[in-house]
């Protein structure tokens, strides 16, 4: 089979490789879809911790090729999505239900091979099923979905509350229809690129600005702003130091900031631990998926996520290393890697 191979940092290439067989308690999946994470790039940079030489890949689905012995409630033909965060089940942490944070945390795509491949092997602990008439692209969403859901959970977003998603790629366009859902009267999007602000109002914004024309502060929070005073809920969705310093000075006093956007190992931003004192803000970080995958897939079955309008483009696996490789091309949401194209 092919497989998109991480060998090292900034080597990353197309190899032939041994179809895998599963294990006892594992799925052999053919790949339908992986998705191309900002996190596969911060791999490819070595500013995120991995174990090369490894494939890639962890927002994937595709179709059940091969079951293991002891394996039940999945079939052959069946299609799956896979959770890539293994954890122990053995640790404080996992004891305690916070299996995100696991002491011995192992992840397809980044500990062991993953999806951007013509098979992944899984346990099947991490699969779950996807309707057979589903849109094969949708099913690679349900990774990235799940996160935003944690991210959303933690902000505890009521009915009425106004918010701001700092950051227009996919985890923001996500996390905007999800704010939505859970009853949010007032939604924000900041992001530099104008096609992805309308995209926004499409998919339920209330209102957009541009970080690059006007002081996004002043914009949104300022006496004459947007919602004067600050919001109940930032989200910040872009993992870079502008927008993590902008998300502590736009909560209103007694709001919450949720960071999602992963930022590259050893970025640091600046912030008044005082002022985080003095209006009492709540600042909270989140990691990965923590039970929210089987959400996130039945959402996507429902159909109550658009996801067609967030597909920028699908490109084969002799394609994608130049992808992950290169910076992301503006305007771009989500780029697919399709193994059986071309």
């Amino acid at each position: 089979m092919k497989a998109l191979r991480l060998e090292a940092v900034g080597v990353i290439a197309l190899r032939e490789m041994a179809k895998p067989s599963p294990g006892p308690d594992e799925l052999l999946v053919r790949v339908e879809a992986c998705g191309v994470c900002g996190t596969d790039r911060h791999l490819f940079h070595g500013e995120f911790p991995c174990r090369p030489p490894v494939t890639p890949g962890h927002e994937f689905s595709g179709i059940v090729e091969a079951i293991g012995s002891s394996v039940s409630g999945f079939s052959v033909g069946d299609r799956v999505t896979g959770d890539p965060n293994i954890a122990c089940g053995r640790c404080s942490h996992c004891h305690a239900g916070r299996v995100n944070l696991c002491r011995n945390l192992s992840a397809i795509g980044i500990h062991r091979d993953g999806g951007f491949a013509d098979y992944v092997v899984m346990p099947q602990k991490q699969a779950f099923l996807l309707p057979a008439g589903l849109n094969p692209m949708h099913g690679a969403f349900c990774e990235p979905l799940a996160c935003c859901l944690h991210g959303v959970d933690l902000a505890e977003i009521r009915p009425g509350a106004s918010v701001v998603v700092l950051g227009g790629g996919v985890i923001g366009l996500l996390t905007v229809q999800l704010a939505r859902l859970a009853g949010a009267a007032t939604v924000i999007l900041s992001t530099r690129q104008a096609s992805r602000r309308a995209l926004a109002e499409e998919l339920g914004a209330t209102a957009t600005v541009d970080p690059s024309a006007i002081d996004v502060i002043d914009t949104i929070s300022g006496p004459a702003g947007l919602v004067p005073g600050g919001v109940d809920v930032v989200l910040e969705c872009a993992g870079v130091r502008e927008t993590v310093e902008q998300s502590m000075r736009l909560a209103r006093p007694g709001g919450t900031v949720i960071i999602i956007g992963v930022t590259p190992q050893g970025m640091l931003a600046a912030f008044e631990p005082f002022d985080l004192l003095f209006r009492e803000l709540r600042v909270l970080g989140s990691f990965l998926n923590p039970y929210t995958h089987r959400r996130a897939a039945e959402l996507i079955a429902a159909g109550a996520i658009e996801i067609d309008k967030l597909i920028s483009r699908q490109v084969s696996l002799d394609e994608a290393a130049a992808v992950i490789a290169g910076p992301p091309v503006p305007g771009e949401v989500k780029v697919l890697v399709v193994p059986q194209r071309g």
